[in-house]
């Protein structure tokens, strides 16, 4: 026999939450525009910069709804304003994890974030401040003029590396992280950081191609530059940038992760906040300027935009997802659209 009072408390109870639903649908996002945080970022509204909120509200219900995977944070700037911010739930990076994926949390404006491989890019714009500010003569000097404790390794066309060289990743050493994956110990940057002296490790390898030559993907030329840095300057990649370049831009908190021997990693080691990667993005598309003041070139920012000639394998794939090259530690692109063709990094 049905237990009438039982399934009055259930209809109850079921009624409730279709109401609950239909009045507050779990996922389902309205646009707000971005707080002002007084961090050194303007903010608008998308209206403001004609941008439909629509297409964006859909894209956040997507990837909370986990279309996406492991997207952390969206920001979207433009007429130099911060007109679009939302943070999502995602893993926090743990190397000896599954997938690497760590605690799940819930990202925020203020949550310190590791940016992996966009850290050679930041590490390239130091050496572009070190050119500028007179620490570093010129990016084609050889890369022994400022590792004076490795000079036992410029041997065997090896001392024909330059410093633009490293900043291409064509300096022609053996080592190039695609070939195993990163959860693999013998993968050429994961074993920079099992070396008890990461700078040996990488610079004893063998010259495999002329520098300058071929393109190889390998992180151990940001860990180079950092070094260079450090030993033209007399200050750490950590302390370097936080006086040039991150002070000016008002980031901070920030933390580069250091392994053996002090040596920083320039290659993915930098922790800083989505809102103060806009910054960095936001000093390019300025063409180098923040506040008015000249931080990094416009020479170096269009150096970062142009794929470097020299980088034969990936000149070879310009129609592989719209990839055309790599250039001073960035990646460049083109993408077509109705007919228009626009060039992006």
């Amino acid at each position: 026999m049905i237990n009438m009072k039982k399934l009055f408390q259930i209809l109850i109870l079921l009624s409730i939450m279709v109401l609950c639903c239909k009045s507050n649908p779990s996922g389902q996002h309205t646009y707000l525009s971005p707080e002002n945080m007084n961090d050194g970022l303007q903010t608008g509204t998308l209206d403001q910069v004609e941008i439909d909120s629509k297409p964006l509200e859909n894209l956040t219900n997507d990837i909370r709804g986990g279309e996406f995977n492991e997207v952390h944070s969206l920001l979207i700037l433009k007429n130099n304003k911060l007109v679009f911010e939302e943070y999502f739930r995602g893993h926090r990076f743990e190397y000896d994890k599954p997938n690497h994926h760590g605690t799940l949390v819930t990202w925020a404006s203020d949550s310190l974030h590791r940016m992996m491989s966009v850290s050679k890019s930041v590490t390239s714009a130091c050496i572009g401040i070190a050119v500028s500010q007179g620490f570093i003569q010129s990016v084609h000097q050889s890369i022994f003029d400022y590792l004076p404790e490795y000079k036992q390794f410029a041997t065997d066309g090896k001392e024909k590396i330059t410093i633009e060289h490293l900043l291409t990743m064509t300096s022609g050493l053996k080592g190039n992280e695609w070939l195993l994956p990163y959860s693999n110990q013998k993968n050429d940057v994961i074993a920079i950081y099992l070396s008890e002296d990461p700078i040996k490790l990488i610079l004893e390898k063998p010259l495999v191609h002329t520098p300058g030559k071929y393109f190889q993907y390998y992180g151990g030329s940001n860990f180079l530059l950092g070094e260079i840095l450090r030993n033209a300057s007399k200050m750490n990649l950590d302390t370097f940038s936080g006086k040039f370049l991150f002070e000016p831009l008002g980031i901070a908190p920030y933390t580069w992760l250091r392994l053996n021997k002090g040596v920083i990693d320039g290659a993915g080691g930098l922790i800083i906040t989505p809102r103060d990667m806009a910054k960095i993005g936001l000093l390019f598309l300025n063409k180098g300027k923040w506040n008015g003041e000249q931080i990094l070139s416009e020479d170096w920012i269009n150096k970062s935009a142009s794929s470097y000639p020299g980088n034969s394998w990936i000149n070879n794939w310009d129609n592989h997802w719209g990839m055309k090259g790599y250039a001073y530690s960035w990646w460049t692109h083109t993408f077509s659209l109705a007919g228009k063709r626009t060039e992006m990094y």
